[in-house]
């Protein structure tokens, strides 16, 4: 009988998990909207990266060049990263491109603040009230709430939301 020699190699493979936290996305502020196809374009793409998008629904003479309270908080402040990001962009009402965009979202005053998640329309939470839209404390926690929701929807209310109900609900 020959001595067979059995040589067993044992690999210690382990595999290694991150532990940290997935990294937030910052939030991302876009040029104005004055077609319906840019509105298409960016609310696919908050919905491929599970972002809200704030939309702030004015016109042209309305703005004159000042930022809006809400882009002033989402940019500069940062409100909503801790929550996971929000985007932000301008519609621009008056364009003469924008045909009946206004119309389809239910955009019956100015300004309005409208979030859209996995890219449908927030009606129930949509900001028409001036006393909110000037309002730093309840624009930053409507902000909050809305990031927070992380493109996941469930806000999108019913027809009768479109033309009954304004404002955060409380």
């Amino acid at each position: 009988m020959r001595p067979s020699l059995r040589l067993s190699v044992r690999l210690n493979t382990t595999r290694l998990f991150s532990t940290s936290r997935p990294q937030l996305q910052k939030n991302r502020i876009y040029t104005t909207i004055r077609r319906p196809d840019e509105l298409s374009t960016l609310l696919l793409l908050s919905s491929s990266s599970n972002v809200p998008l704030i939309t702030y629904w004015s016109m042209s003479w309305h703005s004159q060049g000042n930022k809006s309270l809400v882009q002033s908080l989402i940019e500069d402040e940062g409100a909503g990263e801790a929550e996971g990001g929000v985007g932000y962009v301008e519609v621009e009402m008056d364009a003469p491109t924008i045909n009946d965009l206004d119309i389809q979202y239910g955009i019956n005053a100015i300004p309005t603040i409208l979030a859209f998640s996995r890219s449908e329309p927030q009606f129930s939470t949509k900001l028409t009230k001036p006393s909110d839209i000037n309002n730093k404390h309840t624009l930053r926690s409507w902000i909050e709430k809305e990031a927070k929701r992380g493109g996941q929807g469930g806000a999108g209310g019913s027809l009768f939301d479109l033309f009954g109900k304004s404002g955060p609900s409380k």
